[in-house]
């Protein structure tokens, strides 16, 4: 046969290039052999007929944390990315320089999915929710941070720093300065996670072109909208001179009276973003076809929805010539979709509740030239919201939920039982 695979009859949608109408794809190995309006199917080893789906390259979600069992936010994330369409994925900062070997080890070499991740500038990464990575920043070291990134170019896309009062405590954005050194060193972008406390303009002033700031529709203060209701002046600023907005739904950063805000004032995202943690899984974000649902229906058009997922999401991690693209030549990364219609529910961090007339659903994956359906990998994603809710009870002190979760047996030492 030609050709390995053969996707039939569906809409594709590939922003990179520009397509937007009916298409067959083919896939030999891991590549992407052709494009054409149409295949023959006797050309095929396998052939899926896609009729009624849409059809787009595999989604980036650059802002996830996945370091699972290491740190307080990460989950398992491998079948649950393909079960949704996502082909990469980009840990935000779960490891540093003092536990990313672990991270190459357990997290990305067994993985199916693609997984990258931004290096924190704290050395311990996100290890300890309670307590704030960069309130000490003795933490802080870009000399260490930036070998890493150069070393492992694979696997790193830049540096990661977060910018609220909790993460930095009364130091500003020291942290922020420590993360470009290590940055510029190594010749990549920061993530800044921005938030309550640090001041949004003294935090863009520091940006360059190709930083990301993250979680930029939240609400809970020094944001981008301001007491007028507008888009603040320096947020434009730092756009224009390069600067990417990236969503990071997040547990506490998606706020939709400031998505409508700010949409109203024509400031888009450039990338949407889940930042899925073992904290948010359960409570106000499900996954990256979700969270694109979200802006779909307060009133970003599905190209765009699809171009922020997929080309905008590879440009930002330095990827764009082989991620978030159809193009011939680059690897098998694909998604479908069916394109519900009728009345679905969504919320925010909030709580607030959105009824929307479309959902985004996903149907098939492929990942590297191999196929996977949502339906095949349930006991697998299943696991993966069981152990999320473990870690979230245990680091919530739930511990009586924590035992019906699992996490810990009844009556062993540990639960106020000091033992023998």
């Amino acid at each position: 046969m030609k050709y390995d695979l053969v996707l039939h009859g569906a809409t594709v949608i590939d922003p990179s290039q520009e397509i937007h109408g009916r298409f067959d794809v083919a896939v030999a190995g891991d590549r992407i052999v052709a494009v054409a309006q149409r295949i023959e199917a006797g050309e095929a080893g396998r052939l899926i007929d896609l009729s009624g789906k849409v059809l787009t390259p595999g989604w980036v979600d650059i802002h996830a944390h996945v370091y699972a069992g290491v740190t307080t936010w990460g989950i398992k994330a491998d079948a649950f990315c393909l079960a949704t369409g996502v082909t990469t994925i980009v840990d935000a900062g779960s490891p540093g320089w003092a536990n990313f070997l672990g991270f190459e080890e357990y997290i990305v070499a067994p993985s199916r999915t693609q997984v990258l991740t931004f290096v924190h500038i704290s050395g311990i990464g996100l290890t300890y929710g309670p307590l704030g990575e960069m309130e000490d920043l003795r933490y802080g070291d870009p000399a260490r941070t930036a070998f890493v990134v150069q070393n492992w170019p694979d696997i790193c896309v830049g540096v990661k720093v977060r910018q609220g009062k909790h993460q930095v405590g009364d130091n500003g954005v020291r942290p922020l300065r420590l993360a470009l050194e290590a940055a510029e060193a190594a010749r990549v972008p920061v993530m800044v996670h921005i938030g309550a406390g640090v001041p949004l303009p003294d935090v863009l002033a520091e940006m360059r072109e190709g930083d990301i700031a993250t979680h930029c529709y939240q609400g809970v203060g020094d944001g981008i909208i301001g007491e007028d209701g507008g888009v603040i002046p320096q947020v434009w600023e730092a756009r224009q001179r390069g600067v990417v907005f990236d969503i990071g739904h997040g547990g506490g950063s998606f706020d939709f009276e400031v998505a409508r805000a700010a949409l109203a004032n024509g400031f888009a995202a450039d990338v949407i973003s889940t930042d899925i943690h073992a904290h948010s899984i359960h409570h106000s974000v499900y996954s990256l076809p979700e969270t694109a649902s979200k802006l779909l229906n307060l009133g970003v058009d599905l190209e765009d929805v699809v171009r922020q997922s997929t080309t905008s999401a590879a440009a930002a991690i330095g990827r764009g010539d082989e991620l978030g693209t159809l193009r011939v030549g680059t690897v098998a990364d694909l998604a479908a979709f069916e394109i519900l219609d009728g009345e679905f529910e969504f919320h925010d961090v909030r709580r607030r509740l959105l009824v929307g007339a479309r959902k985004i659903e996903p149907v098939l994956t492929v990942r590297a030239g191999e196929v996977y359906r949502p339906q095949e990998l349930a006991e697998e994603v299943a696991e993966t919201l069981r152990r999320a809710g473990q870690m979230k009870a245990i680091t919530g002190g739930n511990f009586a939920e924590a035992i019906a979760r699992g996490a810990i047996a009844p009556g062993r030492p540990g639960l106020g039982d000091k033992g023998g």
